[in-house]
């Protein structure tokens, strides 16, 4: 059974009835985008978290940057976990949330860089929770759709980070190009390093650049972290 909370450096993140618990690939992805943020001369003043879950991702970059940063989750129990754990948190009065359908929301402004950890597998394996459905399959928001959102709530020159299982992300480049937004980083993830890819990390920029392709293993041949994996997790992870 997963823990009812997972205990951070700098925050704690309850997850008690939430749809989605913390994951490995979920703290890799918000640590390599936090990364992006703090290394990259973009100017980034307000990010939005396309289906927030527990605020994990809010709460990972709140720690790294400065903006301003919104999310939206559909999910009830989500929703109130992730409150209670902004509000917790020492960042929660440049944190907000909000409960709604992101199809449907009308955010009153656009955003700098929206990020989404977002529906992986598209009716395969369905659970019998539906709120776990929504929030691990496309019942209740497709790639599509999320490209849509992200099209209209995006800034001209800004840029959108996604994490997607594998073998979605050619699919998803090519409907993101459709809509002007541009594969600049592809980051290709293994469990370890004997495994094949399982998850990719994307980010796009409304204008083309020379695409960046890289790879990280989470592990290495002794079922230890791997360097590039502590060094993006080491300001979170307690024992890192």
């Amino acid at each position: 059974m997963p823990n009812s909370y997972f205990q951070f450096k700098q925050f704690i993140v309850h997850q008690q009835h939430a749809a989605l618990k913390v994951s490995t690939d979920s703290c890799l992805f918000g640590a390599w985008v936090a990364n992006y943020l703090q290394s990259s001369m973009q100017h980034v003043n307000s990010i939005l978290d396309i289906g927030a879950g527990t605020g994990l991702l809010m709460l990972m970059l709140a720690q790294k940057c400065k903006a301003e940063i919104e999310g939206i989750e559909i999910d009830e129990p989500s929703f109130q976990r992730a409150t209670e754990n902004i509000e917790r948190s020492v960042w929660k009065d440049r944190l907000h949330l909000f409960n709604g359908d992101a199809k449907q929301f009308e955010f009153k402004k656009n955003y700098n860089f929206i990020i989404s950890n977002p529906p992986f597998y598209e009716g395969s394996l369905k659970s019998d929770a539906s709120n776990r459905n929504i929030s691990m399959h496309d019942q209740g928001l497709t790639l599509t759709n999320l490209l849509q959102v992200v099209d209209a709530n995006l800034v001209a020159d800004g840029s959108f980070a996604v994490l997607l299982p594998y073998y979605r992300a050619d699919d998803f480049i090519y409907k993101a190009a459709e809509r002007n937004l541009h594969l600049a980083i592809r980051m290709n993830v293994k469990q370890s390093v004997t495994h094949s890819f399982f998850r990719a990390m994307l980010l796009f920029k409304r204008n083309k650049t020379e695409i960046i392709i890289e790879e990280l293993a989470i592990k290495d041949q002794s079922s230890l972290y791997t360097h590039p994996f502590i060094q993006l997790l080491k300001d979170y992870y307690l024992y890192l």
